[in-house]
């Protein structure tokens, strides 16, 4: 009896050890610096009593530099599953308190064990990072845990979706599990990601730059793009990733999560036929038109800060998940440039990874002219855009509401790469290029005559020259505009399927996602393809 009392308090005491971390102090700091310990945040993402702990009482085996009278169970990471909104999910949340967070030998082999777990068991990965990095003390064997977790993130890509929320410190090796991840979210103010920071780039390139400059939420949501969605602090930031799995599978095999829909398929949103502005360069808002498509107005939009000139993000249509790719006439005149192509090639991957259907809203004047865009590889990365659509097979919809010029035309999922309906409104423009650049190859010589011609009869001044040139260019504009620029010549040759009224778009759609329910494409049979990378 004694003998079983005392294996009970040594559990319990082991228990208590794991559930302290660093101990209260290091916590309250933590709190200070306005984050959340690592339990307080798993305990948030998720539901209530459902946390399942593994690995709880695993230490690390450094003997050197005194490490041998410093073990904590647990060894700095949390590991388990629980559900979200019913559904299993496995977690690990990096404990801060515990030397820093640091990867050790130990520690990585509980993230290999519960990713492989996942994988098994086709349940998404949710990574809670706050860490220093690699132990130092443990050399080689700590960066060669990061190697052994890479590439399970990289095998269960497009298997299981896989979110890294970003919630402290994130710099050096420890920065590429979160760049192979599907979603990245960071915390405004309190958590940085990059590869060599502020100390070493000041020795080597002599560059004064700050953390929060260099890494900082902000800089890797609007420059870099490296993170999709920024919070204010832990909690919201948690609530973001449980929102984001709703709209998720829990694999590549299953279909997303469908919610009972109150908002009636056949709503039909007058306000629509008069939201694109009757002049063709005139910007308006795309999310306004996203919002009255989709259920209940809600769009939860992915990138939002980066690469604004297109639009990506999740919403339901008749309680189905689908994503949505639509440009920007508010930004850039929604022209698409290479961090536009990247962002929707990554969206359309996962999407299509996962068996999300595809609605794009296309209103593209073309590619972003310069020299700026040619030697940074446009023809590359917008390639990489185009393989992504042409290579999805779910479901893929289309609507034209107003530009579709050039390449960019043949680019945003048209019927040539294998969509399965493309619609346009009455306002599209379909053409090789705008009317107003047409015009200037098709009638050049048409209208320097107009100018020749009025010249004979008596002599002009510049000013006069130019006038009648403008008004004679006007003229062709609008000719060529009613003569080539609009829809009908494509729906006459079937490359859309419909001209619809704008009102009528949330009953097509819907109704096509449902024919296409059953929808089976596949590809050629190969290893994998080749992507523009």
């Amino acid at each position: 009896m004694e003998k079983r009392h005392e294996a009970v308090a040594e559990l319990a005491r082991r228990d208590r050890l794991a559930e302290e971390g660093g101990g209260q102090e290091r916590r309250e700091r933590q709190h200070t610096e306005g984050k959340l310990s690592a339990r307080e945040r798993i305990s948030l993402l998720l539901d209530e009593g459902s946390f399942e702990e593994t690995d709880r009482l695993v230490t690390h085996r450094c003997t050197d530099f005194g490490m041998a009278e410093k073990r904590i169970p647990g060894d700095g990471f949390v590991t388990g599953y629980g559900r979200v909104e019913g559904r299993v999910v496995f977690v690990f949340a990096q404990d801060f308190t515990v030397f820093g967070g640091s990867l050790s030998e130990a520690n990585a082999a509980k993230i290999v064990k519960l990713m492989d777990m996942a994988m098994r068991v086709g349940a998404p990965i949710v990574g809670l990072n706050d860490s220093g990095g690699a132990r130092i003390q443990e050399g080689v064997v700590s960066l060669a845990g990061y190697a052994d977790i890479f590439l399970r993130n990289t095998l269960a890509s497009g298997v299981i979706p896989q979110i890294s929320a970003i919630l402290g410190p994130c710099a050096g090796g420890a920065v590429y599990s979160p760049a192979i991840t599907d979603f990245t979210l960071m915390v405004d103010k309190t958590s940085y990601m990059f590869v060599t920071g502020p100390d070493v780039i000041r020795t080597v390139t002599h560059e004064e730059v700050t953390k929060e400059k260099l890494g900082g939420a902000t800089t890797h949501n609007e420059v870099s793009g490296v993170a999709h969605f920024m919070a204010h602090d832990d909690q919201e930031c948690v609530a973001m990733v449980r929102e984001l799995l709703s709209f998720l599978p829990s694999n590549n095999l299953e279909d997303p999560p469908r919610r009972a829909c109150t908002d009636p398929i056949d709503r039909a949103d007058r306000e629509l036929d008069t939201l694109v502005p009757a002049e063709s360069h005139q910007p308006y808002d795309i999310k306004l038109v996203i919002e009255r498509l989709v259920d209940d107005g809600y769009f939860f939009e992915v990138h939002e800060h980066f690469a604004r000139n297109l639009v990506i993000g999740f919403a339901r249509m008749n309680g189905r998940p689908v994503g949505v790719i639509a440009n920007q006439p508010a930004y850039l005149a929604g022209v698409l440039d290479i961090d536009a192509s990247v962002k929707g090639a990554r969206f359309v991957r996962f999407c299509d990874a996962f068996n999300i259907p595809l609605i794009t809203l296309e209103d593209v004047p073309g590619f972003l002219p310069g020299t700026q865009q040619e030697y940074g590889g446009i023809i590359r990365h917008g390639a990489k855009l185009l393989y992504a659509y042409a290579e999805a097979t779910v479901p893929k919809l289309t609507v034209i509401t107003r530009k579709a010029y050039g390449g960019a035309y043949c680019v945003m999922s048209s019927k040539h790469i294998r969509t399965d309906l493309n619609l346009a409104w009455p306002t599209a423009e379909i053409a090789v290029m705008g009317p107003e650049g047409a015009v200037n190859i098709v009638y050049g010589r048409e209208l320097e005559q107009v100018v020749k011609q009025a010249e004979q009869e008596r002599p002009l001044t510049e000013d006069e020259k130019m006038e009648i040139l403008a008004a004679a260019r006007a003229e062709k504009v609008h000719e060529f505009r009613e003569q080539f620029a609009n829809p009908y010549i494509a729906a006459e040759r079937g490359y859309v399927d419909a001209v619809i009224l704008p009102h009528e778009t949330r009953r097509r759609l819907i109704s096509a996602l449902e024919m296409l329910d059953g929808k089976r494409d596949k590809n050629p049979p190969k290893k994998h393809g080749n992507i523009p990378l």
